[in-house]
């Protein structure tokens, strides 16, 4: 009999988020020759968390629901959603908080005491990070319902 934590579609999507985050930090260990612990908590870089999430999420529910049932699809529908949102709507942002951030440091000679830190600015993904934390997502749900 398996257990909850061998089957469960919920600590597959835990486990995704998990190495995805990890690997955030390695990423940024190779390019920027740094270590930053910040980006096991961030929100955006590569690869994609969100994605890694859903995706992993999805494709668990699909090998256990089934890929034709109606659970599967609304997990389906809420990763396309994340990932859309995380291309999209959040990436955006983040390119916006990085504007105003340029314009508040050229104006930095003005008093901006009512701005007490920096917009955030690594908000959403590259189409690319969006892709590769769903190919990790749905490579660990494989990993973890093939046993291999």
């Amino acid at each position: 009999m398996m257990t909850f934590l061998e089957q469960s579609s919920f600590v597959t999507a835990i486990i995704c988020w998990f190495v995805a985050q990890v690997l955030k930090v390695i990423t940024v260990l190779i390019v920027d020759r740094k270590i930053d612990f910040s980006r096991f908590i961030g929100s955006g870089g590569m690869p994609s968390s969100h994605s890694a999430f859903v995706t992993g999420l999805a494709v668990s529910v699909g090998f256990a629901s089934g890929f034709e049932s109606e659970v599967f699809s609304i997990a389906a529908v809420l990763a396309l959603v994340v990932m859309y949102d995380a291309a999209g709507v959040r990436r955006a942002a983040g390119e916006q908080a990085k504007i105003l951030n340029q314009m508040i440091t050229e104006w930095g000679k003005q008093n901006f005491k009512n701005t007490e830190v920096r917009l955030k600015e690594l908000l959403g993904h590259t189409p690319m990070q969006v892709f590769a934390g769903a190919v990790l997502g749905i490579a660990i749900a494989m990993l973890r319902h093939f046993g291999i």
